[in-house]
């Protein structure tokens, strides 16, 4: 199984670089974790700390030091987040574990023992105890200072968020281990073990690199067995070909020559007004199959320009459309297009056929007052207004609006146009029904 786990080349000799012996030894852990920052991206974080991993489990760091200085980098590639969210906190969980929770002789691939300074320099990493002080030293001072003033931190908190996490997945994603194994000869470490920094490059470096590999076994599912069928469906075996055909619609899939008719109308409705004879083709078709208006093509962005030339196209389509999802959107486009007669009389029409929303209603008489009061056109504004007063009229005298609700606004209106006879009419209706003169 493959994992995309190594660096490149360049990357591999960089880190080898910060944790070369001479190198740990005369620069802070600080730097070393600086030196990282600044050289691999985060995304390459996991990458590196793999490669860590795999140089503390085959004991490939002879020196405490460089032991010490790759724990620092697996915790500080990840500063400034919670432990418990870094991918390696594990690590950390096993380093600090005590000996008692232990095996007694460490397994192939596992993470070494550490010294009791490295214990409680890393207990005082992961909680943040003087860490700035901390990283200022190198990893010599650390090896070599008093751990006995330090208490050991509590793992248990750490301890139960990764069990939670652990539990999330599935069985088969613990079951792999790595192909890298130690030889028996090298499985014990020597004090003349080296930092062999071509045989890791070898290892972790490269597509074909072994640090990308894992072992999986295989899960193997048993085949069913065959069923002893005795009696074989009809079906697979006909008796005689008359008694079975095919049943097929030829005509799935295909646009019919009157959907493709209508289709062409309505476009053309858009843009130009239809004759007498062809709005009467477009009706005909709309009553005859009630589905085929869903199939027209028509969205609520081309509204107004239906409703600017064929209004009565408009309202038909509209009516059809009222049990439709989209009725609310249909309506909220026909409230803010632009005031004018055809808009007025499409409104009108509705509100004598079916029952609209209130607020749509009120939101077009006020949609209508303010184009009236803004139109700089004395002529067309004088036009307006008769049309607005006609229309506020003829929903009163129907009681298709309470015009109590809009009594200020459309009060204020017809004073504002008092000189026009037909916002004076609109004004005297309104007294009488304030007066309840019928």
């Amino acid at each position: 199984m493959y994992f995309n786990m190594a660096l490149t080349g360049t990357q591999c000799d960089y880190l080898l670089s910060v944790l070369d012996k001479d190198y740990v030894m005369n620069h802070t852990l600080e730097a070393l974790s600086n030196d990282i920052h600044k050289k691999f991206e985060k995304s390459d974080f996991f990458k590196v700390g793999n490669l860590i991993i795999m140089l503390l489990q085959q004991e490939m760091l002879p020196e405490a030091e460089q032991r010490l200085a790759a724990v620092t980098l697996l915790y500080e590639m990840y500063r400034g987040e919670s432990l418990a969210n870094s991918p390696f906190a594990p690590v950390f969980v096993h380093l600090l574990l005590s000996q008692d929770q232990k095996p007694n002789v460490n397994a192939i691939g596992q993470l070494p023992r550490i010294t009791e300074p490295e214990k409680s320099f890393i207990s005082q990493l992961i909680s943040d105890v003087s860490k700035d002080i901390l990283l200022k030293k190198t990893a010599t001072q650390i090896i070599n200072s008093d751990y006995t003033l330090h208490s050991p931190v509590d793992l248990s908190k750490l301890q139960l968020s990764l069990v939670e996490k652990t539990s999330e997945l599935p069985l088969t994603s613990k079951a792999a281990i790595s192909i890298i194994v130690p030889g028996f000869e090298n499985s014990k470490k020597d004090s003349n073990t080296t930092f062999d920094k071509n045989l890791i490059k070898l290892l972790a470096s490269g597509d074909n690199a072994p640090i990308n590999k894992v072992y999986m076994p295989e899960f193997v599912s048993l085949a069913p067995p065959l069923s002893n069928c005795q009696d074989e469906p009809v079906w697979l075996n006909p008796i005689t070909p008359s008694e079975h055909s095919v049943a097929y619609d030829s005509s799935m899939c295909m646009t019919s020559k009157k959907n493709y008719e209508t289709r062409k109308l309505i476009t053309k409705a858009y843009e130009t007004a239809l004759t007498l004879a062809q709005q009467q083709t477009l009706l005909t078709e709309l009553a005859n199959d009630s589905k085929l208006v869903h199939h027209i093509g028509l969205t609520p962005k081309k509204l107004p320009d239906l409703v600017e030339n064929n209004p009565l196209i408009a309202i038909e389509i509209l009516l059809k459309l009222m049990q439709s999802k989209q009725i609310t959107e249909y309506f909220s486009v026909l409230v803010n297009m632009e005031m004018s007669l055809h808009s007025m009389e499409v409104v009108n029409r509705l509100t004598t056929t079916v029952d609209l929303p209130t607020e749509f209603i009120h939101l077009y008489i006020s949609n209508c007052i303010s184009t009236c009061e803004t139109i700089k056109d004395r002529y067309m504004q004088n036009r307006l207004v008769r049309l607005v007063c006609v229309f506020l009229q003829s929903l009163i005298r129907n009681k298709i609006i309470n015009v109590q609700e809009l009594i200020i606004e459309v009060q204020s209106f017809c004073i504002e146009f008092s000189r026009i006879r037909e916002a004076a009419a609109l004004f005297r209706l309104l007294k009488q029904l304030e007066s309840g003169d019928e």
